[in-house]
């Protein structure tokens, strides 16, 4: 009997390990996604954690009891635990979430799985579709370039359009000086 009760306590003691590895990860992500990930294999897998690590996310493999039991303990409610039935994968992104998603996304075009069960961002549910819609979004540096352009281009527009006008003046005084010479 006491071997069977340090076999338990040993038992309890990993997965009271992995829910607090999930809360430290889950407290600090920005955005999570949950995903069936069956039909994956290891190498598939594992080409996408690699994929996504240097875009600070990561793809975690948890018993769905354990995850629950963390987003519980970090107050990330969710709509319907109907979706945690089956084999679920969490993708956790901890800063910009387009390269991750896009990352996933193309994981999604190419095999058809894994398939998106839905995800939080900010403390909001977002469906599947709503996933797989930020993940066409271009990354954050893209939407600052195009922010900058967009706030440069009327004042160069302005300086073109001011430049020409003197450029049409002294091109004018020219031709007038040209013809008094000539005359």
């Amino acid at each position: 009997m006491d071997k069977q009760d340090t076999k338990i306590s040993a038992n309890r003691q990993k997965k009271i390990e992995i829910v607090t590895k999930l809360n430290q990860k889950l407290a600090t992500a920005k955005t999570i996604v949950f995903t069936n990930y069956q039909g994956l294999t290891h190498k598939q897998l594992e080409g996408l954690k690699k994929t996504i690590k240097p875009m600070r996310a990561e793809f975690v493999v948890a018993k769905n009891s354990l995850v629950l039991l963390a987003m519980a303990e970090n107050k990330i409610k969710v709509d319907d635990e109907k979706n945690f039935e089956g084999p679920t994968g969490t993708l956790l992104i901890y800063d910009d979430i387009a390269g991750p998603l896009k990352a996933l996304a193309k994981l999604i075009k190419e095999l058809n799985i894994p398939s998106v069960k839905f995800g939080v961002m900010d403390g909001t549910n977002l469906t599947s579709e709503q996933v797989l819609k930020l993940s066409a979004l271009p990354s954050r540096e893209t939407l600052l370039v195009q922010v900058v352009v967009g706030l440069k281009s009327p004042i160069s527009n302005l300086h073109r359009a001011l430049n020409w006008n003197l450029q049409k003046l002294v091109m004018t005084l020219n031709a007038i000086e040209n013809s008094k010479v000539k005359s």
